[in-house]
């Protein structure tokens, strides 16, 4: 049987809310918008890459967000030093994207939805203005509120390829 990527709910965030509120649900809001952008196509149509100059695939979205939380929840902002990457060793930076297989998606699904979780368990009760030692190339210290604006950046930039990826796969619309 042919695994095939579930509808997903989706709630818009509330218009009004302070500000930790809004955040965790713009972030849930775009986690979901990236799922909706790939429900109802199987783990074949996942990994297709659409546009031939690209590696770009709805899977390698969803591996490559699956990387970005955990490096930035939990190996910066929590200091796990122990987590390496889950898609990218050094041979492969770009493993997300590169090495994506189709019969796999079921699985790089549930390590996407782990991931999320386990973000969410990271900040639990911590406070925005937490800070922890930045990136190299971002110098200086980086506060919990810059993560999660990065990270609604991040999912709102990718989404959009993900408009893009799933029109060019099956020509579905606004999802």
């Amino acid at each position: 049987m042919t695994w095939t990527a579930p509808e997903v709910p989706r709630t818009d965030p509330p218009l009004v809310a302070d500000e930790r509120t809004s955040l965790d649900n713009w972030l849930a809001y775009h986690r979901a918008t990236l799922l909706a952008k790939c429900a109802g196509l199987t783990g074949e149509q996942l990994a297709l890459r659409p546009v031939k100059s690209s590696t770009l695939s709805l899977l390698g979205l969803v591996r490559h967000m699956a990387e970005v939380e955990r490096w930035w929840f939990r190996t910066l902002f929590d200091g796990r030093t122990d987590l390496g990457d889950l898609y990218c060793p050094d041979e492969e930076p770009d493993g997300d994207f590169d090495l994506v297989d189709g019969a796999a998606a079921e699985a790089d699904f549930a390590v996407f939805a782990s991931e999320c979780e386990l973000a969410d368990r990271t900040v639990a009760g911590r406070s925005l203005d937490e800070t922890f030692d930045s990136h190299p190339r971002r110098g200086g210290p980086i506060d919990l509120r810059w993560v999660y604006v990065h990270m609604i950046e991040e999912y709102a930039r990718h989404n959009g390829h993900a408009d893009l990826l799933r029109e060019l796969t099956d020509g579905v619309t606004g999802c």
